[in-house]
């Protein structure tokens, strides 16, 4: 267990929101099943070093649509196997930064996660959490990779407020660790990337954390960590904002190790943040 001494700020106990931000964009099946490889170690590891670890889990997804276009009229016949023909899309469903509980379409789960509580994130005590965790992270790859838009629209203080569709996902004693995944940039350009810019994506983060930078982590598994970004590539630019922060290769054959990289990260970042109030 991590031991921060007698001067542990209340942030330190383990209360942690982690966001996962992942591409739909085509030919992400791989990556997603990088990453779902990865995740039970990574929880398991933070689970070591918080001896309260307190968690909110919540997945979004590059794009506003649900499920795929061309599967939808085919219906019913199955386009893919397994997609839901008979299921209806709530609003929530198809609003980008809501946290996913059914992903549809190709290479999707094609089912519901089985979230406990009716919420849109998972939480602490959560019925299997490593299995509801990759069903909601297997949200395919028939969709857009807005990863800049998701960020901003999952941190908004709307959606995040009573009668959010993420509603009581951020907490204000909580650190904040947000995880995006892509396999393409969100370059400058409609439709093609997010709207906004990087400095207003940060914006938007760290304003949802009251403009402490110590209360974010981000990691980012879209730029091959290279020293400069790519000048399109404008989520290397808004993760380089930021203190606590990694970069790796979305290539690399097992993620496993920035992962472990990324729960130092947290535990540097809690021995600084001290919760507001």
């Amino acid at each position: 267990v991590q031991d921060f001494g007698p001067d542990k700020p209340a942030g330190c106990e383990g209360k942690i929101d982690f966001l996962f931000v992942i591409s739909r964009y085509s030919g992400m099946a791989y990556f997603q099943a990088q990453l779902l490889d990865a995740f039970p170690k990574f929880i398991d590891t933070i689970e070591a070093k918080f001896a309260d670890f307190d968690y909110h889990i919540m997945v979004v997804d590059g794009d506003p649509l649900w499920g795929s276009i061309p599967c939808g009229e085919m219906c019913p016949v199955q386009c893919v196997p397994g997609y839901p023909c008979n299921y209806t899309p709530t609003t929530c469903d198809t609003k980008i930064g809501a946290g996913v509980v059914f992903p549809a379409g190709g290479d999707a789960a094609n089912k519901p996660c089985n979230i406990d509580g009716g919420h849109r994130y998972m939480s602490k005590g959560q019925t299997d959490l490593k299995s509801t965790f990759a069903c909601a992270a297997q949200v395919g790859s028939s969709g857009g990779p807005w990863m800049g838009e998701a960020l901003t629209a999952a941190v908004n203080p709307s959606i995040n407020g009573p009668g959010g569709c993420n509603a009581g996902f951020l907490r204000d004693d909580a650190l904040l660790m947000v995880t995006l995944i892509s396999n393409t940039f969100d370059v400058p350009m409609k439709p093609f990337g997010s709207a906004g810019t990087p400095e207003e994506w940060a914006g938007a983060v760290l304003a949802a954390k009251h403009d402490d930078p110590e209360a974010v982590v981000m990691f980012s598994i879209v730029d091959p960590g290279q020293p400069e970004c790519d000048p399109v590539d404008r989520t290397c630019q808004m993760v380089k904002m930021f203190p606590h922060r990694l970069l790796t290769d979305v290539w690399a054959d097992d993620y496993g190790p920035a992962f472990e990289q990324a729960t130092e990260l947290v535990a540097d970042a809690c021995a600084g943040f001290v919760p507001p109030g």
